[in-house]
């Protein structure tokens, strides 16, 4: 039980570690199954946006030196549910939780790709340039 258990960990670590690799394996793999190429595009964004903010999170930690990464992060997505539901009520009367929430996972999917992308040059440059 122990050596399968080491086994899901490091290939947890491994997809965490580069979040493109479940964002192509489902874009692909769904797309090829399903034939609807915008179905198959949202899904991926859904699924990898979660190792996405757990690797920016991470990233975050490392390069400021802080354990607030996860936190911030949720912290800026429940500040934008509530501006998006509170435009959504004053707008409608009502606000559909389903697709506030719908709204900001995918605004994050954009926010975590480009901040996974600035966090990584950043932190491979300080490794470069660091050690000579």
């Amino acid at each position: 039980m122990g050596a399968l258990w080491d086994k899901i960990e490091w290939l947890y670590s491994l997809i965490a570690l580069i979040p493109i690799l479940p964002f192509a394996i489902v874009l692909f793999g769904y797309g090829a199954y399903i034939q609807n190429r915008k179905k198959a595009l949202l899904l991926a964004m859904d699924v990898s946006n979660a190792f996405f903010i757990l690797c920016v999170a991470a990233l975050f930690n490392m390069l400021f030196d802080s354990n607030f990464g996860l936190y911030g992060i949720l912290l800026v997505m429940i500040l934008g549910g509530g501006l998006i539901g509170n435009a959504q009520f004053r707008k409608r009367g009502n606000v559909d939780v389903k697709r506030v929430f719908r709204a900001i996972w995918r605004m994050s999917f954009f926010a975590m790709t480009a901040l996974y992308l600035v966090f990584m040059i950043i932190l491979i440059g300080r490794v470069v340039f660091t050690v000579a």
